[in-house]
């Protein structure tokens, strides 16, 4: 059984969008695509009359040698979000198909599901926040065609092991496709997921540049894949998807120079994460620090209500997740600089007494 056995069949079927930059190549006089002879009168308008290449050929190039994947694997989309959006309207029949998903866990899954009327089936966290894996298997049903297994998981952090991912793979095969979200992959310190594509067709890995590489504004994440499904996502990703500054700011941070302050940057927040998880247990009014394996803390208060305003008061925003299956005492506190961790601390300390 071929992992498109699962897909849509009028996805699979369909012709897709043949844009103007897909059709021809080359030429020095550009007349086949309504665009603007003229660039905008803007500082750096140059070149932002024409439309982007779909897939730009230099950052799948550097995508891929970034996480080790042939390009061919490989397709960039705007951010994560839309990889999902893609994933859940490429597999699943409006009204007659399901997605797993482990909650709390990223809501996007769910939403993208739901827009396309496709039912959500929840197999929860143990209470430590753990995967349990037995009973993500026994959710699945005929119906299912997507397990979303997000590892750091967003908002607990925890971490689900490589060969734990490896288990659910192969127990899903020609049953459902495995999605594992890596979207903060980078400050776990494990071997990423995409190995996992070498030995199942029926797994894609989700990255993004939004978090390590400081690039959330410019909207870059990757899906990957094997090829027949990356051919099948390309059928209804839109046709000019990455803008060019966009690609631009890609390509600059995946570069040399860009690479080496990535890497300082990470190494920092590692450290900051650190020293925030072992201040933020000494606290009075706080129940629990959840271990961490991404930028952020998920942390349990005696009063997260109370908390989350002196913080805003003092101009700090945190994530209240109080309304998250398990967390009703939580908040999600991202690692920040030095001094804005600081900053939360005082605030914290400076409360004990209130």
């Amino acid at each position: 059984m071929s992992v498109l056995d699962l897909a849509r069949e009028e996805i699979r079927a369909l012709a897709p969008y043949s844009s103007a930059r897909m059709e021809a190549s080359g030429g020095t006089v550009l007349l086949n695509a309504n665009e603007s002879s003229r660039p905008a009168d803007i500082p750096g308008g140059e070149g932002l009359n024409r439309y982007p290449d779909p897939q730009p050929r230099a950052l799948v190039e550097a995508l891929a040698e970034l996480y080790g994947r042939d390009a061919s694997q490989l397709l960039v989309t705007r951010g994560s979000d839309e990889a999902i959006d893609l994933l859940v309207r490429a597999f699943c029949r409006a009204g007659r198909d399901a997605i797993v998903i482990s909650p709390p866990t990223f809501g996007m899954y769910a939403i993208c599901a739901r827009i396309q009327d496709a039912a959500v089936i929840e197999s929860p966290l143990d209470a430590s926040g753990a995967l349990d894996v037995d009973r993500l298997l026994a959710s699945v049903t005929e119906r299912t065609r997507l397990v979303f297994v997000c590892s750091p998981n967003n908002p607990t952090g925890n971490l689900v092991e490589h060969e734990t991912l490896r288990r659910i793979a192969r127990e899903l095969a020609g049953r459902a496709v495995l999605v594992i979200d890596e979207a903060y992959a980078e400050f776990s310190g494990a071997p990423g997921a995409a190995t996992l594509l070498d030995e199942f067709d029926n797994v894609a890995v989700l990255r993004t540049l939004s978090k390590a590489w400081a690039l959330a504004g410019a909207r870059v994440g990757t899906v990957m894949a094997r090829e027949d499904v990356i051919g099948l996502l390309r059928r209804i990703i839109p046709p000019y998807p990455l803008p060019t500054p966009c690609v631009e700011a890609a390509l600059s941070a995946l570069s040399y120079e860009g690479r080496r302050v990535q890497r300082h940057h990470v190494s920092e927040t590692l450290s900051e994460r650190a020293r925030m998880t072992q201040a933020l247990a000494t606290l009075p009014g706080v129940r629990a620090v959840l271990p961490s394996h991404a930028n952020f803390i998920a942390v349990r208060f005696d009063d997260p209500a109370g908390t989350y305003r002196r913080l805003l008061a003092a101009g700090i925003v945190v994530r209240d997740i109080t309304r998250y299956p398990g967390l009703s005492d939580a908040l999600r506190i991202t690692v920040g600089t030095g001094n804005e961790n600081d900053r939360v601390l005082a605030i914290l300390r400076a409360g004990e007494g209130a």
